[in-house]
């Protein structure tokens, strides 16, 4: 035990001395963090367009239409022409558009003596889905209203779209959960092949080899060493976020923190494999560079995984960094539980008992 506290000590002192091994796993995902927030963070869709067409033109669809311009994030227009607004929808000038039909506030005042409630004809744009179910909730927010101001409640209008949900955040909100999935991708996997190819190069492995040290030992280690590392970086880059962007873990931290492990250990085995495989130092860069750049394209770091082509998605979901990723996104943004998260969690054990399998056989002292 006493090697072990050791060990994980001294490779903290290691990190702590290297300046740019601060640099690149501590301040380098705050400043593309920053550099992309700014730029891009209050993207999102947080302005709806919605165009209405009111063909009963009665007291009850002008209080409808006032529900929608209390919204200051909707800009609300009133449109003569279902054609012309659906015209404008398919080139994004609107993201929904509505029709009132006639007799909606005769509807209204009979409502008791119906049963079906009455259908309002809502056209979306597909191939927008972000913007689109966005304004899609607002709509069937408000129309829910309207049935929930009459006495003795029951849901007399109701909205009836085609499509798939979509999510109310911003690109920052989107952002830093990659952004902490990158970090931990990079520190673990490119850094662990690097310092593992360097120390065997310089005998430092050969050394410990010829101690009592035990591998087991020098792993775990190893692993508590880069687990704090990652915990500390996960919870500074949120901090910062949370104090420049407004960025909110939704979920529970426990959760969040249990990603932040798993994917430190899934990727720490791949590090290993790669050091495994590498001559030296110098080839155990380019072939980790070779693994983890795709994945910062294919991972969902800074793209959705959903807007890839459909005949990159088997290879996709297959990832670690996309299960990453994905994990840490729907814990801060939605606050999905971590039992509901299990395809991600058993995919990341899935890689880490893989590739501690594979790397155990590959792992070379000298």
């Amino acid at each position: 035990m006493k090697a072990y506290w050791q060990l994980t000590l001294a490779q903290l002192r290691i990190f702590a001395r290297n300046r740019q091994v601060l640099f690149f796993t501590l301040l380098f995902p705050i400043i593309l963090m920053l550099a992309l927030g700014s730029f891009l963070g209050n993207s999102g869709g947080t302005s709806i367009s919605i165009a209405v067409i009111d063909h009963d033109e009665s007291s009850a669809s002008k209080a409808l239409l006032s529900n929608f311009q209390k919204n200051e994030a909707i800009q609300l227009d009133q449109s003569n022409s279902v054609d012309e607004a659906l015209d404008e929808l398919k080139t994004d000038d609107y993201q929904v558009v509505m029709e009132i039909p006639k007799g909606y506030g005769k509807h209204l005042q009979t409502h008791a003596e119906k049963s079906k409630a009455l259908d309002l004809p809502v056209y979306y744009n597909e191939t927008n889905a972000s913007a689109s179910q966005l304004g899609l909730t607002v709509v069937t927010s408000a129309v829910d209203q309207v049935s929930k101001n009459i006495e003795d409640y029951s849901p007399v209008v109701a909205v009836q779209p085609k499509g798939v949900r979509a999510l109310d955040i911003g690109y920052i909100d989107f952002l830093v959960p990659g952004i902490v999935a990158m970090m931990i991708m990079n520190n673990n996997m490119n850094g662990v092949a690097g310092q593992i190819s360097a120390w065997r190069e310089r005998g430092i492995l050969r050394r410990m080899q010829g101690t009592r040290l035990k591998a087991s030992t020098f792993i775990a280690a190893q692993i508590t060493a880069r687990v704090l590392l990652n915990g500390l970086q996960a919870i500074l880059v949120l901090v910062v976020a949370s104090l420049l962007f407004n960025v909110q873990v939704n979920g529970s931290w426990l959760a969040l923190l249990t990603f932040v492990v798993l994917g430190t250990l899934a990727f720490m085995a791949i590090g290993f494999i790669i050091a495994g495989l590498a001559k030296n130092p110098e080839s155990a860069g380019p072939i980790a560079a070779f693994a983890s750049f795709p994945m910062l394209f294919l991972g969902g770091v800074f793209f959705s995984i959903n807007s890839m082509p459909e005949y990159l998605q088997p290879f996709v979901h297959v990832l670690p960094i996309s299960h990453l990723s994905t994990a840490l996104r729907e814990t801060m943004n939605v606050g999905t539980p971590f039992l509901g998260l299990w395809p991600h969690w058993l995919t990341l054990v899935a890689w880490l008992a893989v590739a501690f399998t594979i790397a155990s056989r590959t792992f070379k002292w000298e």
